[in-house]
C-alpha cells in the first residue's frame, strides 16, 4: 500500500539487550546491515505488524520480548532513485516508519532467522546504540538518528546512561546534515493510542 504522497507504511523494530546494546543484521546475500522492517498489511496496526515482522525477521515471539516505547508517528526517508518502485500507477519514493524500542526478556536461542522460505537475514550481532546510525546504508541514517533519539530516553532508563550516553552537539548536527526530521514531538511509552491502520497488502522490507 502506498499512501498518495507516495510513501509505503511500515514498522520498524529496534531490539535491545538489557545492557543497551541493539541487534543488527547483515541482509541475505548483501553486505548490508540493519534494523529489521517490514510494511504492514491491510487494516494491521503498527503494533500487529511488528509482531508480525518480528517473528518472520527474528523468530522471536511475543513473549520473548518487552516494548520499552515506540515514536509517537511517522518518520519518513526517501528512497534513491535507482530503488524507486512503481506499484500500477502509484510510484513509492520512500517508507513512512513508526518504530518501536523492545527489550529482549527471552534467551538468544530464541532467535531465529531461518523461519520463513526467504529469511531477510543471515547474520546478527550485538552493537553499540548509537552504532547503526553510522553503519547503515547512506539514505536510512537520518530516520534512524530520529529514531534512535526518540527511543534513546527508554532505552537509556533500562541500560544507564553509559551505555546510552546523549549525542554531542556534533552528532546532532550530523544528524541534521543527514536529513533528520528535527525535534519531532516526543517518543511515547508504549500503551497510548495507534497511528492509522494499513490499508492495503504489503509486507516487504
Amino acid at each position: 500500500m502506498i499512501d498518495p504522497d507516495g510513501y509505503r507504511p511500515n514498522v520498524g523494530i529496534v531490539l535491545m539487550h538489557s545492557d543497551g546494546r541493539l541487534f543488527w543484521a547483515r541482509r541475505v546475500h548483501r553486505d548490508g546491515w540493519q534494523f529489521p522492517q517490514g510494511g504492514m498489511n491491510t487494516d494491521e496496526t503498527p503494533l500487529e505488524a511488528m509482531y508480525r515482522e518480528l517473528h518472520e525477521e527474528t523468530g522471536l515471539l511475543p513473549q520473548h520480548v518487552e516494548v520499552l516505547g515506540s515514536t509517537p508517528g511517522w518518520l519518513r526517508y526517501r528512497l534513491p532513485r535507482r530503488a524507486v518502485r512503481r506499484n500500477d500507477r502509484l510510484v513509492c519514493i520512500g517508507q513512512k516508519q513508526v518504530w518501536f524500542l523492545l527489550r529482549l526478556t527471552g534467551e538468544e536461542s530464541d532467535l531465529r532467522l531461518d523461519l520463513t522460505d526467504k529469511p531477510e537475514f543471515d547474520h546478527w550481532r550485538w552493537v553499540d546504540f548509537w552504532y547503526p546510525v553510522e553503519h547503515v546504508v547512506m539514505f536510512k541514517r537520518g530516520v534512524y538518528a530520529s529514531a534512535l533519539r526518540h527511543l534513546a530516553p527508554f532505552a537509556r532508563q533500562l541500560a544507564g546512561p553509559q551505555a546510552v550516553p546523549v549525542p554531542s552537539p556534533e552528532a546532532r548536527l550530523r544528524e541534521a546534515q543527514m536529513g533528520g526530521c528535527g525535534h519531532p514531538p516526543r517518543a511515547r511509552a508504549f500503551g497510548g493510542g495507534n497511528p492509522a491502520r494499513g490499508s492495503g497488502s504489503d509486507s516487504g522490507g
